[in-house]
């Protein structure tokens, strides 16, 4: 049902920001925008449910929590980069959302740096 609900919501925004566009482009931009936020507030309870058996999981494995941590940053990163960079797309700005897209590919990178490092360490040991 909750697909459903989704869908429903993008599609009446949708012809909403057709009609819309011809006469006041920028209505339109802000009625994607806030589409685009309901949409994902109403996904937002998932997420955390997913958090919590991630959570659980890394636990029972004893995977550091700094790395799960790590992981759901590189994950919200990603997301909200391509969140932005559709909005930035959306209002005719496709080198915006490129450098955005740019900008958040670089921060992953650092995030992922320490995982890296503690998986080339692992691997060290076993070969010794």
């Amino acid at each position: 049902m909750d697909v459903l609900q989704i869908v429903a919501i993008g599609l009446i925004a949708t012809v909403l920001i057709v009609v819309v566009k011809s006469q006041r482009p920028e209505m339109a931009l802000l009625l994607s925008i806030a589409a685009g936020v309901i949409l994902f507030l109403l996904v937002l309870g998932k997420i955390g449910a997913i958090m919590d058996i991630i959570r659980d999981l890394a636990d029972r494995a004893g995977i550091s929590m700094v790395y799960l941590g790590t992981i759901l940053k590189i994950v919200g990163i990603a997301y909200i980069a391509e969140f932005g960079a559709q909005i930035c797309r959306d209002a005719g700005e496709g080198a915006v959302a490129t450098k955005l897209e740019f900008a958040a590919k670089i921060l992953i990178m650092v995030l992922a740096v320490p995982i890296v490092v503690a998986v080339l360490q692992a691997l060290l040991k076993l070969t010794t």
